[in-house]
């Protein structure tokens, strides 16, 4: 075991970093949330904190990273053990210590669910979202993690890149939101009754905590403080600069208007196009991966009223759609001279092949997801008591005070 310090403090600082971001988008959806449920916004995000945490440490890193298995890890690693002296199989390179690569690791099994929120918002039960995030936890989150981040995953093993988490946690999370919200329904009175954002101000000093930790999320996935680190981190700054400016083009065009919400997705949706890319391309492309996120995620967000389904605050269209862009447009901008673990895209001269691998993984993350989640969701609406969703009153008084017994804001005339 050779531990490189520099490496090794890198790694620590990018799981906090990376930890931050679910803070960050607690503040992203609450200020998008009416004001009466902007507690309940924050409290499910900060529970995937406590809950995701202690399933990671008893099972969840045992089954994404333990054994050589290519459908599934083994028990290993089951209640941390021996997770501080032995790497799991295919890392055994490493230069930071076993258990640097588990508590980061840990952090994208933290946000990944926590992103399902912003489409669930202002009708779930808190009871319910516990449940549901448990389960889906050990049953989406691990398997796919395994396939994909594990070498002795099947994807993996095929040549399907993933540098950070385009598959893993923006579709896997962005298509089982989907899934979620057919079982659970459409909020009281959407689309007809306006639902503005209570405090836009909170959503941008949320979008910026993203942007920041985002730095640990990508350059983090390097592994190392090296060369590729650097890159990735201008790649993700580059593509989150583009995909606002894209988003705002578009939305300027088709509504007259720029908006400080356009401005804040708009970087998210770049963050999340670039994620699987981050370590794998150069020079210009993150700039046009961020540019057509930019443009595409905002067209992508009005499909919910063409469709009907109600995603509160368009996890489908950014992250979904985000990931599915940044996954596929790696099979062109791929280019080897930036890693030599990845593989030539299209335009490198690399043909097809890892364009197909790329399409296969996002076919595979995204029917597994939803079938996965939508029987999770199904069996719970149907075994627990009243269902998964708050009763009509409730939703009506708000979630704050109706699952928390709290308000976000006591505001009161002297």
């Amino acid at each position: 075991m050779k531990i490189n310090a520099g490496d090794t403090v890198w790694v620590l600082t990018s799981a906090a970093l990376v930890l931050f971001m679910t803070p960050g988008l607690a503040l992203f959806y609450g200020g998008m949330v009416r004001a009466k449920n902007v507690l309940a916004m924050l409290m499910q995000n900060f529970f995937c904190l406590g809950l995701v945490s202690v399933i990671w440490a008893f099972l969840t890193y045992s089954l994404a990273f333990g054994g050589t298995g290519k459908w599934i890890g083994n028990f290993d690693f089951v209640g941390l053990k021996d997770a501080a002296q032995i790497y799991p199989t295919g890392f055994e390179g490493l230069t930071i210590p076993p258990l640097a690569f588990m508590a980061f690791q840990m952090m994208f099994a933290i946000i990944t669910p926590a992103l399902i929120t912003g489409a669930i918002a202002d009708r779930m039960k808190f009871s319910a979202w516990v449940l549901f995030l448990g389960l889906w936890a050990i049953l989406v989150y691990a398997p796919i993690a395994h396939w994909v981040f594990s070498p002795a995953g099947w994807l993996f093993d095929r040549g399907a890149l993933d540098f950070a988490g385009g598959t893993v946690v923006h579709i896997n999370a962005g298509i089982g939101a989907l899934a979620a919200i057919l079982v659970l329904g459409k909020r009281k009175g959407w689309p007809g009754h306006p639902m503005p954002p209570h405090s836009l101000p909170l959503t941008l000093i949320g979008a910026g905590i993203l942007w920041f930790g985002w730095f640990g999320f990508n350059a983090g996935s390097a592994l190392a403080g090296n060369a590729l680190a650097a890159q990735a981190l201008v790649n993700t700054h580059m593509a989150a600069a583009a995909a606002m400016l894209g988003w705002l083009i578009v939305e300027r065009v088709k509504t007259g208007h720029a908006t400080t919400l356009g401005a804040a997705s708009g970087l998210v949706a770049g963050l999340v196009a670039i994620t699987p890319c981050a370590g794998f391309v150069g020079g210009l492309a993150p700039l046009v991966i961020g540019a057509i996120a930019g443009g595409v995620c905002m067209l992508a967000v009005g499909m919910k009223f063409k469709f009907g389904y109600d995603d509160s605050l368009d996890v489908i269209g950014v992250h979904l759609v985000g990931g599915v862009l940044g996954s596929i447009l790696l099979g062109l901008f791929a280019d080897v001279t930036v890693n030599a673990a990845g593989r030539d895209g299209v335009f490198f001269g690399g043909g097809w092949g890892l364009f197909g691998e790329q399409v296969l993984a996002v076919v595979a993350t995204v029917v597994y997801s939803f079938v996965v989640t939508f029987i999770i969701m199904f069996v719970l609406n149907k075994v627990m008591p009243g269902g998964v969703r708050v009763e009509e009153e409730d939703e009506q008084i708000g979630l704050d005070q109706t699952q928390h017994a709290e308000t976000g804001y006591a505001l009161e005339l002297v």
